[in-house]
């Protein structure tokens, strides 16, 4: 696999316990450097399971995967990885927590980039964080996030307990923080709408594998939205999704070279939520990865060698 990449997975499986129960299952892509991707897919899908195996938090079951160019447990200095819950000891203050990241982040932490992102929030660097809101927690955690100064960063639904005005403050915060430093960021999420303007990446996962993947732009280009009288669509396009109500039919279609349908049809690129809540209705659809977001690599053909073998840690 290339160093190039942010992350690159080829094959990879997670499965619990004795039973055969896989929460994430022959998934491949891979995230060049330098994108703020969005995670995302139904409740099941293997979203948090799958960050934690980028963090190096769970070992694969199957499959290899490379994290800034590494095994997940030797880039772990390079990333940073915020769950859901947001583990803060509530009994410290801003100020111990933002030490405690610095003297476990010796040569990486950034004070002034910890302090402004908290200072941005108006808090008082003496308050406890059990004295916290669920929005200044957050912007806490993504402070102790950021402070060290991480080459990827992975958010498991950082804002879904926020109000959309401070998440729409603490996605900002994010965005310009992740573009000074250049940063790769991958954050989970159920707010599609939110985010179209933030992210120009996107995975999409369903039953443990990613099905749609990719620069977002190229994504949307590459699909279409007709609407127009009830006909049969040609044999040549790729339906997505197709409802219809009276006599009008709108469809999702890919483009895929195949020639516009004929008749009165309206055909228009579709918004970002359009195409992601198509294909989460339509698990049926063909799988579509773009050109960069496909690995490199096979996991049979990674130096020969099973992850076990490659060292992914725990």
């Amino acid at each position: 696999m290339t160093a190039t990449a942010a992350i690159e997975a080829a094959g990879l499986g997670k499965k619990y316990g004795r039973r055969d129960k896989w929460a994430v299952r022959d998934c491949s892509f891979r995230l060049p450097k330098g994108h703020i991707c969005a995670l995302v897919g139904p409740n099941g899908a293997g979203k948090s399971t799958l960050l934690a195996q980028l963090a190096g938090l769970l070992r694969p079951t199957e499959g290899v995967v490379r994290v800034l160019g590494a095994n997940p447990g030797e880039a772990r200095e390079r990333i940073s990885f915020l769950a859901q819950e947001k583990p803060l000891y509530g009994q410290f203050s801003i100020a111990e927590t933002l030490r405690m990241g610095r003297e476990l982040n010796p040569g990486r932490w950034d004070d002034t980039r910890a302090e402004r992102i908290v200072a941005d929030g108006g808090l008082d660097l003496a308050t406890r964080v059990r004295d916290l809101s669920g929005g200044q927690r957050t912007r806490v955690a993504l402070a102790l996030a950021l402070g060290k100064q991480p080459e990827l960063l992975l958010l498991d639904e950082p804002m879904a307990d926020l109000d959309p005005l401070a998440r729409h403050q603490l996605m900002g915060n994010l965005l310009a923080e992740a573009g000074e430093s250049g940063t790769s960021v991958v954050i989970s999420s159920h707010i599609l709408a939110e985010l179209e303007g933030a992210c120009d990446y996107l995975f999409l996962m369903e039953e443990g594998r990613v099905r749609l993947g990719g620069e977002t732009e190229e994504l949307l280009a590459a699909h279409a939205l007709l609407t127009g009288p009830v006909a049969e669509l040609g044999p040549d396009t790729t339906v997505v999704e197709s409802r219809v109500t009276g006599r009008q039919m709108t469809a999702l279609v890919r483009r895929d070279g195949a020639p516009a349908p004929g008749g009165n049809w309206e055909s228009v690129e579709p918004t970002l939520e359009e195409l992601l809540l198509a294909h989460m209705r339509s698990p049926q659809a063909p799988a579509l990865l773009t050109p960069s977001a496909e690995p490199r690599t096979t996991a049979a053909g990674h130096s020969g060698r099973s992850s076990h073998e490659t060292g992914v840690a725990a």
